[in-house]
């Protein structure tokens, strides 16, 4: 499985912006994708995921301010991001798991929110 990462880019904080990834080669039909952040200086963290039957997860920091959603038609995962924080600055991994041993890692955007 490959991923494809899209839609990082500098906002003024209190601004959105979305995210997307896309997903390519042996795709499960029971599978989880998500996001992951990594602040400068800190350690990758939890967003939000999404499974194939369209359940989400949030971490508390963005709950309320982060929808997650995904197409399955073309293996595509969203992350509209809306009130934006400084705090929310870092690079945004997609994430791609399938039982039996699948975890995949997107090469990483950039999201840059600025006061």
């Amino acid at each position: 499985v490959q991923l494809v990462e899209s839609g990082g880019g500098l906002v003024q904080a209190g601004g959105s912006l979305r995210l997307s990834c896309t997903a390519s080669g042996s795709i499960s039909s029971g599978n989880v994708m998500g996001w992951y952040r990594q602040a400068p200086g800190k350690p990758r963290e939890f967003a939000a995921r999404i499974t194939s039957g369209m359940l989400t997860t949030y971490a508390a920091s963005v709950n309320g301010r982060f929808t997650i959603s995904r197409d399955n038609n073309d293996n595509t995962v969203y992350l509209q991001m809306d009130s934006l924080k400084p705090e929310d600055t870092g690079v945004y991994y997609c994430n791609y798991y399938q039982a039996a041993g699948g975890n995949v890692w997107g090469q990483g955007t950039q999201v840059t929110v600025s006061s």
